[in-house]
């Protein structure tokens, strides 16, 4: 079973992250809102396997998530939720080492392979 941290502004998303990682066997954590420099000491209490973050939140956006993951424990892959498709965006991710974007509208079987190859490149 491995340990996912959610991080999501919105509720909803939350929930149906919650939901569909829950049935796929994960054990799921989640951040209603969290700032960067927040990051490390939740990162090491909670030691997930990976972490899926929303691209656009109030006070901490998907690449500074990625970013202090990475500078915190930098084996942990980070997956990004985002509706932009944006090529200098994803430029960004890239080079932050994100392991999957995945866009939304989410869906199901999208998210359990991003999840399935992020946790692959952690091993």
């Amino acid at each position: 079973m491995s340990r996912i941290v959610v991080v999501d502004d919105s509720k909803l998303m939350r929930n149906l992250l919650r939901h569909l990682l829950e049935r796929a066997g994960h054990e799921v954590e989640t951040w209603e809102e969290v700032t960067a420099m927040e990051i490390p000491d939740r990162i090491g209490k909670g030691n997930p396997d990976l972490v899926i973050t929303d691209y656009q939140m109030p006070g901490c956006n998907g690449l500074s998530v990625a970013r202090m993951v990475k500078k915190t424990k930098p084996g942990i892959p980070v997956v990004v939720l985002t509706a932009t498709h944006d090529p200098s965006m994803v430029d960004a991710m890239t080079r932050q080492e994100v392991s999957g974007i995945l866009y939304k509208p989410l869906k199901e079987d999208e998210l359990l392979a991003a999840v399935t190859r992020a946790l692959a490149q952690s091993t």
